[in-house]
């Protein structure tokens, strides 16, 4: 289709002309047809670059950063590659953060409570998006507040109500408000599935209840597996959202703690990461003397990657059904 077109402007000897020479150099620069041209495909994808590299900065530099061995950090020389790669940093972080002992813990205490989460909140979504009743705009209206509202002003009411029930120190302080509709940030996952539940026509229930479905088998059968990018969406930014909490937790775990049944996660332990590793390795002076950590940046750096491995794994094998789900989910229906 391009050549034909291009060569119209050939002379009559069949000869490229300098109309036909312009013009393709025109299209390549700045496209034609619907094409993007060189311009603003370099243009484009260096915007994309430098963006992407604003945002990867922080974990290229502690990837680098977490293989230097002590002399290439003192070593103003050495900027991004170590002259001498090292994993004993990895090795000294696993044991000080306590990561056999801990890692069971921090799962557990991100999966179970986002499943409960994506449960409840599915279902509040799709009883918003299919039913009409009296009061449906003051539910909206509550369920925005709760949205709005800072963790901390729930903070002490919900404490009281966990330690009269004596949840304080188990995990069921995240598990039980999770499956009620009470976990983190659930009002954005009730917003994400009403806005998936708009694109499902409503069609299909009216047939589904032709057949003598009812509104929980038309929820299992249709909504469900309509909803699954949604679910998908909604599992991974809960999970996210529990693994990275410690404020909460840190209260919520506090008699915990100084139990013969510690429970703790990998945040928490990266919180005392100092002192932990110098338990470790008895390598801090005297209080009299001015304590300091002999823990350094690379350590250290090493420490926050093995926090965040978990859930770079998790997203990278989700990836596709994510961006997926991200696409879906912002489109309206009837």
């Amino acid at each position: 289709m391009g050549k034909v077109y291009f060569k119209r402007f050939r002379n009559k000897d069949g000869k490229i002309s300098q109309d036909e020479i312009k013009l393709r150099l025109r299209s390549f620069l700045f496209g034609y047809g619907g094409k993007m041209g060189f311009v603003k495909s370099a243009l484009t994808y260096g915007l994309l670059c430098i963006f992407g590299f604003v945002y990867l900065y922080p974990i290229l530099y502690m990837l680098a950063t977490s293989f230097k061995s002590l002399n290439d950090l003192l070593d103003t020389t050495v900027n991004w590659i170590p002259k001498e790669f090292t994993v004993s940093n990895y090795t000294q972080a696993f044991k000080s953060l306590h990561v056999s002992s801990v890692i069971k813990d921090s799962i557990l205490l991100a999966l179970i409570p986002s499943i409960g989460q994506i449960i409840t909140c599915s279902l509040t979504g799709y009883a918003l998006q299919r039913f009409r009743f009296p009061g449906k705009k003051l539910v909206f209206t509550i369920l925005i507040i709760t949205f709005i509202l800072p963790t901390q002003v729930l903070m002490p009411s919900t404490y009281q109500i966990l330690l009269q029930y004596k949840l304080i120190g188990s995990m069921l302080a995240f598990i039980i408000p999770a499956f009620l509709g009470q976990g983190l940030k659930s009002a954005i996952l009730v917003l994400i599935f009403y806005q998936f539940f708009k694109t499902i026509p409503r069609v299909l229930d009216e047939a589904a209840q032709l057949d003598g479905a009812g509104h929980f088998r038309i929820f299992y059968k249709i909504g469900i597996r309509a909803a699954a990018p949604a679910y998908i969406v909604a599992f991974l930014l809960s999970i996210v959202w529990y693994w990275n909490e410690t404020y909460l937790t840190s209260i919520y775990m506090g008699n915990a703690a100084k139990s013969a049944k510690s429970i703790t996660t990998l945040l928490l332990e990266l919180r005392n990461f100092a002192y932990n590793f110098d338990q470790l390795y008895g390598q801090s002076t005297s209080m009299a003397a001015g304590s300091y950590s002999s823990v350094n940046e690379s350590i250290k750096a090493a420490a926050v990657l093995i926090t965040i491995i978990p859930i770079l794994i998790l997203y990278f094998v989700m990836q596709k059904y994510f961006v997926e789900g991200v696409e879906k989910t912002g489109i309206t229906g009837e």
